[in-house]
């Protein structure tokens, strides 16, 4: 198979491009590298797949010195123009969006990120698997649309209707866009929920990275809402066996519906939501 992964020096992006390409796919890497979180730890991981920090620049193909069949590219997904031309040269069998801004209180500080990667990104990825006859779309949705939903733990089942952050909101939007296209152009195509992932070359800006250097270096740990919470957290290693699982079973018209969306006893759209 010829698999695009987006967000690929992502933090999950990574792990299931090298997944990959160590079974045998051909693996086109997209990520825009932007200054969310420190670079070098995006150009660290990037150097696991075999590409060098020197040689990347804008829309430039580059080829990996470690696995003959990855290439990387560094595009924003909200690129229209530059997205078309990608689905028209490459001809993906299968596209892996795990692209998109992320944080949910960065989503206070800059919203039109999130509008901008989240929803326009996304309707790139969709158009493109529409017209170019992708076989399975896989997208990274987040446990964050259970917002209020105070019954635990959640289901698939359990409605998502309030979302408590724009990041959650956009993330909710991608499930009801893909259902939506599903449902009108016949692509098949599953969402993950992920449950906050930890493991090395994690995102220092999540809570095991915070509270490991405020530790180190002897500063008291940020509790938030007095510490009056739970929290449910994934090794890395099992996200990228179940995104490898999901990857390889394609979901048909009369798959049984997981998730929250109109009439889904009656719709014969193949999609699927998983946590």
């Amino acid at each position: 198979m010829k698999i695009l992964v987006t967000g690929v020096a992502g933090f999950i992006g990574s792990y299931v491009c090298k997944r990959l390409l160590g079974r045998g796919n051909e693996v086109v890497g997209l990520d825009n590298l932007n200054d969310y979180y420190d670079m070098n730890l995006k150009y660290g991981r990037l150097g696991t797949l075999g590409i060098s920090k020197d040689d990347i620049d804008w829309y430039k193909f580059i080829g990996s010195s470690e696995y003959s069949s990855f290439r990387f590219v560094r595009m924003n997904l909200e690129d229209k123009q530059a997205m078309q031309m990608l689905f028209a040269n490459e001809h993906f069998d299968k596209v892996v969006n795990l692209a998109a801004q992320a944080g949910v209180r960065y989503s206070i500080e800059n919203p039109y990120a999130y509008v901008e990667s989240n929803v326009d990104g996304f309707l790139n990825i969709l158009e493109g698997c529409r017209h170019y006859k992708v076989k399975h779309l896989i997208y990274a949705s987040s446990s964050s649309v259970y917002g209020l939903n105070g019954k635990v733990p959640f289901s698939e089942k359990d409605g998502i209707a309030h979302p408590v952050s724009l990041y959650a909101a956009t993330k909710k939007s991608n499930e009801l866009m893909a259902h939506t296209y599903s449902h009108l152009y016949g692509i098949p195509s599953t969402g993950l929920r992920f449950f906050t992932v930890y493991g090395p070359w994690g995102r220092p800006d999540m809570s095991p990275f915070l509270f490991a250097d405020a530790m180190l270096h002897h500063r008291p740990i940020k509790v938030f809402n007095n510490g009056d919470m739970l929290r449910d957290f994934t090794y890395i290693d099992d996200i990228v066996e179940g995104v490898l699982r999901v990857i390889d079973h394609t979901p048909s018209p009369d798959s049984d519906w997981q998730a929250e969306m109109p009439d889904p006893s009656t719709s014969t759209a193949p999609y699927k939501i998983y946590n």
